[in-house]
């Protein structure tokens, strides 16, 4: 998915607090529009929900800035600052990607694209990039120099690769669709996924996750609470969708947890929607008025095949307790 708009940086996400991977989070989720010019303190106000400093999180917007993500409007006496379209179009593409991950079947065909190659023994560094592209590209590493994966475009890895090693004197590489003879045996592709460490992380994440299930149904999460808990939810999610090599149904173990996890997910990221959105509206408005018109939400439409939808606008509601 980020190959289709290669021109934004995005920020890599990390252990612990990442005020640029909340605010491109939060920027992704509500923000749909790049007309929408809002303040700093805006910014700050929003990430301080989620315990970020002011100084963390204007720093965090510069580097936006610096990244190609965030633009600066100038003219005024304040600065003001919008999401670039380019930014807008790749948010688009993954949110489809993320509330459609596990919804419908991977077109199969049966054939694996499979990527095999060869450094000198002394190109160590390069030997180590090939592996960190390739996994990012969903390859798993079937035997040392072989890579393999269900997925149908060969266009992003073999571009990767010839970035990576057409400079390299010695290397060489293949790019090829292939069929497994035995694709369930201990040398088949199967065998390179660790598909019980997969199954354990969705079981884990419906046991994270179902007792505030049972609350949203229940009606008893506010607005001061919703913005964080779904765009937890949704960080915990996307996870999923890097790992999880999305293999045919006829290679995955009994029982696969995956469909539980995802109406899980979308169970509490389609109620939270709204109270997240009246939320964020209520932390930006003091410092932008015109909030309230250009935030929104993404809601899952019926059919994964089809992008999501963005809910309408909302108006702020009177801070709670303690928030005002």
């Amino acid at each position: 998915m980020e190959a289709d708009h290669p021109d934004v940086d995005v920020p890599r996400s990390q252990a612990g607090p990442n005020p640029q991977h909340l605010l491109t989070t939060v920027m992704g989720e509500y923000l749909d529009s790049s007309e929408a010019a809002l303040p700093a303190a805006a910014v700050v106000a929003v990430l301080g929900e989620f315990g970020v400093s002011p100084a963390s999180a204007r720093a965090a917007l510069g580097r936006l800035v610096r990244r190609g993500l965030v633009a600066v409007r100038a003219g005024g006496r304040v600065p003001l600052y919008h999401v670039t379209p380019g930014t807008i179009a790749r948010h688009r593409s993954t949110m489809h990607r993320f509330l459609a991950f596990g919804g419908v079947a991977r077109p199969w065909d049966g054939q694996w694209l499979l990527v095999s190659y060869s450094l000198p023994e002394a190109r160590q560094a390069q030997r180590h990039a090939v592996r960190k592209v390739l996994g990012a590209l969903g390859f798993a590493r079937l035997y040392d120099s072989v890579w393999i994966s269900p997925g149908p475009d060969p266009a992003p890895v073999r571009a990767a690769l010839h970035d990576l090693l057409e400079p390299v004197a010695g290397a060489r590489w293949s790019v090829m669709r292939t069929r497994f003879e035995d694709e369930t045996g201990p040398g088949g592709p199967a065998a390179a996924y660790d598909l019980d460490d997969l199954a354990a992380r969705y079981r884990a994440f419906v046991a994270q996750y179902v007792d505030l299930a049972a609350r949203v149904r229940a009606g008893q999460v506010p607005a001061p609470q919703a913005l964080v808990a779904r765009s937890t939810l949704m960080d915990d999610w996307r996870r999923f969708v890097v790992v999880d090599p999305d293999l045919p149904a006829h290679l995955l173990p009994p029982s696969w947890p995956r469909q539980e996890a995802r109406v899980i997910f979308l169970e509490i990221h389609a109620a939270l929607g709204p109270p997240a959105q009246q939320r964020l509206v209520e932390l930006m408005t003091p410092s932008w008025p015109d909030a309230a018109t250009w935030v929104t939400h993404y809601v899952a439409a019926d059919d994964p095949r089809d992008r999501p939808r963005r809910a309408g606008p909302v108006a702020a509601a009177e801070p709670a307790a303690g928030h005002r």
